[in-house]
């Protein structure tokens, strides 16, 4: 099986390309090779490769600059899915694609399921469900993902500027009324497999959209908390943490306050979990 991974160095490629070892004959492709930014010149390379399956780990995640830079935005995490649903439909083979919380507005006070009405705060949330309406509209084979505050060892994210931000300074400030599930890169890896070891062994669910997260519920400032045990046990110096609500950190993007994500619909159809958040992180840490 030939299995295309659009994206390379993003934090989700970076474990793919781990945790499908083995699985088939697996080629990570980055932006010199899949520009997305220039959503039809992908159509070319994606023929002449012929994948029997694709998964778009690539995607356009500066949640403040996408305010300023809507067309990058929408090229990225719009037209691009588009096009490779449309080849992925073209060549009979099924696309895996990555969506966010960002396309919830974080007022509903339990956990979002996927029958609940999307109504994104901002550009990079409107440019993402714009990215899953427009794969659906192919009509091919598909699974779109929505994950949440994904994490790794790898490029740029929460827990590694926490981890030097903490050792760095005195005290500091983190929001602590935005809620939702920390999600390990490699989790999202892992089960990305599961599902297709699923698919190729004829046990698939239905395709479609679905939510794929961590387990159980904290804020960014209890991530950080935990961030912060982890750098203490191991005996390095930590920064005293003070809460603060959203208001007190304004950025050019609004952010949901309810990130929470109801995955159990995953569960069901594909017998596929997540493990808990802070489990997780301990594991991504050793």
């Amino acid at each position: 099986m030939r299995i295309l991974v659009c994206g390379h160095s993003g934090q989700v490629a970076h474990a793919l390309g781990q945790a499908l070892s083995g699985l088939g004959e697996v080629q990570s492709l980055g932006r010199d090779q899949l520009d997305q930014s220039r959503p039809e010149h992908l159509r070319a390379p994606l023929r002449q490769l012929a994948p029997d399956l694709i998964i778009n780990a690539a995607a356009y995640t500066a949640v403040d600059l996408a305010e300023s830079e809507g067309e990058l935005a929408f090229a990225i995490n719009a037209e691009a899915p588009r096009v490779l649903a449309e080849e992925a439909a073209r060549l009979g083979a099924p696309l895996i694609h990555y969506s966010t919380d960002y396309v919830f507005d974080g007022s509903k006070a339990a956990a979002y399921t996927e029958d609940d009405a999307p109504n994104p705060l901002g550009v990079y949330g409107n440019s993402k469900l714009a990215g899953e309406q427009a794969i659906r509209a192919v009509d091919g084979e598909h699974l779109i993902l929505r994950t949440s505050w994904v994490y790794s060892l790898h490029g740029r994210n929460f827990l590694l500027t926490m981890q030097r931000l903490l050792q760095e300074r005195p005290e500091l400030k983190v929001v602590n009324d935005q809620v939702g599930a920390p999600t390990w890169a490699m989790s999202i890896a892992t089960s990305t497999r599961a599902l297709i070891e699923r698919w190729r062994n004829g046990q698939a669910g239905a395709w479609g959209t679905y939510h794929l997260a961590a387990q159980g519920e904290t804020s960014w400032f209890g991530f950080a908390q935990a961030i912060a045990e982890q750098l203490k046990a191991r005996g390095l110096p930590c920064a005293e943490l003070l809460p603060i609500p959203s208001s007190a950190y304004p950025t050019p993007a609004r952010r949901p306050l309810n990130s929470r994500l109801d995955c159990s619909r995953l569960a069901q159809q594909w017998q596929v979990t997540q493990p808990d958040w802070h489990e997780a992180l301990i594991d991504c840490l050793k």
